[in-house]
């Protein structure tokens, strides 16, 4: 990996971690502020995908590395509806330099609900501190 980074040994092709929850009235869709539709929204079921993709690969991240979202390439197939489960699972690809690619997919008991691609960028944790404290002068200072 880039600059020495590169995540303990482990993390192969075909690993996966998966979440699960239960779909709440604060998950349904909403658009600046009004509910849309009463069945789960598109942007937490991808909360979830990403929640899967993140413990994934928490096990094998090495002191001083972190990792941060990079891309999500996701459809939403079906609905869920309020006081129905759901499970998100997060399946480890490739490496494609410092980036980590996973397949995700949602489903709940009536079959997938979403699919795609979940992408994360490995980087030392002082950087992203370092990244993250610049961005907040410079807001401070405008």
């Amino acid at each position: 990996m880039d600059g020495g980074l590169g995540l303990r040994e482990g993390l192969k092709e075909g690993n996966s971690s998966t979440v699960e929850t239960v779909v709440t009235e604060n998950m349904v869709a909403r658009l600046g502020g009004r509910k849309i539709h009463p069945v789960l929204a598109t942007a937490q079921m991808i909360e979830w995908m990403e929640w899967a993709g993140r413990k994934l690969i928490l096990p094998y991240l090495e002191d001083g590395e972190d990792a941060v979202g990079y891309a999500v390439d996701i459809v939403h197939l079906a609905p869920t509806v309020v006081g129905e489960s759901f499970s998100a699972t997060a399946t480890f690809r490739a490496w494609e330099g410092p980036r980590i690619i996973t397949d995700v997919v949602a489903e709940n008991r009536r079959g997938i609900i979403g699919r795609g691609v979940f992408t994360q960028v490995l980087m030392r944790k002082e950087t992203l501190v370092d990244r993250i404290a610049r961005i907040q002068r410079e807001i401070r200072s405008d």
